[in-house]
C-alpha cells in the first residue's frame, strides 16, 4: 500500500530497531563489536522486516558513560572503525531498503572534549554554586549539577554527572557548530537522528523578533528540513501528555517528526502487571493530537532503564513487584534494568503478547536489539548496562559474543511450547521460534498502514481485560484486541463500530483459528488483528 503520501513521511510506516555498535557482531575477533560487524548482519534485520535502523553512539568517547560522553563528533572511535566503513554501513542498508538514524547528544560533551579547555565559552559556567534543580538525572549516582573546575576557577554545569558538562546553547557558535554536525551526518546518508534529552533544549536562542524567540530546538530542525527535507528527528522526552504537544509541533511547539510515548510506555506495563487495560487505555486517550508529519514511537524496553517514573509511586511498586521482585532489578529509584524476557519470566505467551501489542499500537513501533530472539540481560554490569547485553549469534562459545551457558533455557513450565534456543542461528532455521513469529508480525504490521496513518478509536468491549483499537484508513479498515490477562476470554465486537457493508471479518494475525463473525475468543495473554472487508476493499491486503 505504498504510495507517494506514505513515501514522503516514510517514518509513519517505519519498524525501527536500536543495535549497540559495541556489542552487535565483533567482525575481527578483538571483543568490540564493530561497524564491518553490523554491515555483515544487515540482510538479517533486513530478513526480519526491520526498515529502519537507529544507532546509539559510536563516536570517540572515554565510555564513561556507554559512548554519550562524545569528544568528537566528527569521527568514529576507532574500536568500531573508521568513517569510510560507517558510509558502507550506510550504503548497504539503503541498498536493503534500511533507512539509518544516528543517535546524537546536543546538549552536552564529555569533558575530555577539546571545546572543554579551547572554548569555555561554549559552557555554562557561574562564580558560584547555583541553585540545585528539583531533582538530579541519576538518583544516587549524582548529587549535584555544578563542579567546581580548578583551572577555570568557576563552576560548570552539567545536568547528567560531572564529566558530562553542559553546552551553552544560547550562544551562536556552539549553535553553528551544531548545525555543521547534523550537515556532516546527514551528507553521509543518513535519514535523522534520534535527539537526547529534548527538553533540556527548549532555551530560546533569539531570533530579532522579541514575541517569538526560537528555541536551540527548532533552530536545529529548521536548519535539518534545508539541509534534507525527509530527515526527522526521533526525540526524547520523559513527559506528560501537554508537554508532549509541544514537541510535536502543537500551538506553535517544536515539530519534532516522531516522539517517543514512556507515559503510554510506562501505562502499558502497569496494565500488564493488573492484567487490566484500564491503565494503557487512559494512557492512550490522554494524548495529544499530532499534526500530519507527527508520530508517536511506541516502544515496550529500550536501551535504558525502563524509565516508570510518570507513574504514581503505588502504581510504580506494583510494577516493581510483578516484573523487578530484586533490588538488584531496579535502578535510580525509578526504573527497571532487565530486558523484556526476563521481565516475563521467559513465558513465550507473554512475551508475544508485549511484542504484538507494541507493533500495533496507533504510531511506530521501536524494537531492542535482541527482544525478538527473546535474548537475556546481565545484570552484573553496572547500571543500565544490564540490557545492552551482547547480541546472541549463535551458541557457539566464540560465535560472535555468545557464552554458551547463556544461550539455553528450559521449556516454559506449561510443557506445550517454549523457546529453548535463545540465539538466533537456530531460532532462523525453527519456524516455532520467537524469530520466526517476529518476521512474520513485522510483516503483517507493514502490511497495516491503518496503523501508521489512520484515525483510530478504543473500543467499548465490555471487559477491562481486552484491549481494542478500531483503526481506519482510506478504504481500510483494521481491528486489534489483545488481552492482558491470564483468562482465557470472549468478547464481541461494539454495535457502534459500525459493521455495515462489512462482507468478512478476516484474521491477519494471532492465536487460535479464525473465527467469522463478531464473537471472538481470546486465550490467556492472546492477540487477534482482523481486516473488516467489503466489496469495495479491493486493494486491501488480507
Amino acid at each position: 500500500m505504498t504510495d507517494k503520501a506514505t513515501s514522503d513521511l516514510w517514518w509513519k510506516d517505519a519498524v525501527v530497531y536500536c543495535v549497540d555498535v559495541a556489542t552487535w557482531l565483533d567482525s575481527d575477533g578483538d571483543g568490540i563489536g564493530d561497524l564491518a560487524g553490523l554491515t555483515r548482519r544487515l540482510d538479517y534485520l533486513s530478513g526480519l522486516g526491520v526498515n529502519c535502523l537507529w544507532l546509539m553512539p559510536f563516536y570517540p568517547s572515554p565510555l564513561r558513560d556507554d559512548g554519550y560522553d562524545i569528544t568528537d563528533y566528527y569521527a568514529v572511535d576507532e574500536r568500531f572503525g573508521t568513517l569510510g566503513d560507517f558510509v558502507e554501513m550506510v550504503r548497504t542498508a539503503n541498498n536493503l531498503g534500511i533507512r539509518v538514524l544516528v543517535d546524537l547528544v546536543l546538549n552536552h560533551t564529555s569533558d575530555e572534549h577539546p571545546w572543554f579547555p579551547k572554548r569555555r565559552d561554549y559552557y555554562v559556567w557561574s562564580d558560584h554554586k547555583e541553585k540545585e534543580p528539583a531533582d538530579v538525572a541519576f538518583p544516587g549516582e549524582q548529587d549535584s549539577t555544578w563542579t567546581y573546575n580548578e583551572e577555570a576557577g568557576q563552576w560548570y554545569m552539567h545536568r547528567y554527572y560531572d564529566f558530562m558538562p553542559d553546552l551553552n546553547i544560547t550562544h551562536p557558535d556552539v549553535r553553528d557548530e551544531m548545525n555543521k554536525i547534523l550537515g556532516f551526518w546527514l551528507e553521509l546518508g543518513i535519514s535523522g537522528f534520534r535527539v537526547d534529552s529534548l527538553p533540556l533544549m527548549l532555551e530560546t536562542v533569539g531570533t530579532g523578533a522579541r514575541d517569538n524567540p526560537e528555541t536551540y530546538l527548532r533552530s536545529l530542525l529548521a536548519f535539518m528540513g534545508r539541509r534534507r527535507g525527509d530527515a526527522i528527528f526521533l526525540g526524547e522526552a520523559n513527559v506528560s501528555p501537554e508537554e508532549q504537544g509541544r514537541y510535536l509541533g502543537l500551538d506553535g511547539g517544536e515539530g519534532v517528526q516522531m516522539l517517543f510515548d514512556f507515559r503510554g510506555c510506562a501505562a502499558q506495563w502497569l496494565s500488564h502487571a493488573r492484567g487490566d487495560a484500564g491503565p494503557l487505555t487512559e494512557a492512550l486517550r490522554a494524548r495529544p493530537e499530532h499534526p500530519q508529519h507527527g508520530q508517536f514511537a511506541n516502544f515496550c524496553r529500550h536501551h535504558d532503564e525502563l524509565n516508570l517514573g510518570l507513574l504514581g509511586d503505588d502504581e510504580r511498586d506494583e510494577v516493581f513487584a510483578a516484573f523487578a521482585p530484586e533490588e538488584t532489578h531496579r535502578v535510580y529509584g525509578r526504573g527497571i534494568r532487565r530486558r523484556l524476557a526476563p521481565m516475563l519470566g521467559n513465558d513465550p505467551r507473554r512475551i508475544r503478547l508485549v511484542l504484538a501489542l507494541t507493533l500495533a499500537l496507533p504510531g511506530t513501533p521501536v524494537l531492542l536489539y535482541g527482544d525478538e530472539i527473546g535474548m537475556g540481560d546481565d545484570l552484573s554490569l553496572y547500571g543500565r548496562l544490564a540490557v545492552r547485553s551482547p547480541m546472541q549469534w549463535s551458541a557457539r562459545p566464540n560465535g560472535g559474543f555468545s557464552r554458551a551457558e547463556e544461550v539455553y533455557r528450559p521449556v516454559h513450565a506449561d510443557g506445550e511450547y517454549g523457546y529453548r534456543a535463545v540465539n538466533v542461528v537456530d531460532q532462523r532455521h525453527d519456524r516455532d521460534s520467537l524469530s520466526s513469529w517476529m518476521t512474520r508480525a513485522i510483516q503483517i504490521r507493514r502490511e497495516c498502514p491503518e496503523l501508521g496513518w489512520g484515525d483510530w478509536e478504543i473500543l467499548d468491549l465490555g471487559d477491562s481485560r481486552v484491549l481494542g483499537l478500531a483503526y481506519r484508513w482510506r478504504e481500510g479498515r483494521v481491528v486489534t484486541l489483545h488481552n492482558l490477562s491470564a483468562d482465557d476470554v470472549r468478547v464481541r465486537l461494539p454495535a457502534d463500530l459500525d459493521l455495515d457493508g462489512v462482507d468478512e471479518i478476516r484474521q491477519m494475525f494471532g492465536d487460535g483459528p479464525a473465527e467469522d463473525g463478531a464473537d471472538i475468543g481470546l486465550a490467556g495473554y492472546g492477540y487477534r488483528w482482523l481486516r473488516l472487508l467489503d466489496d469495495h476493499a479491493t486493494t486491501a491486503i488480507i
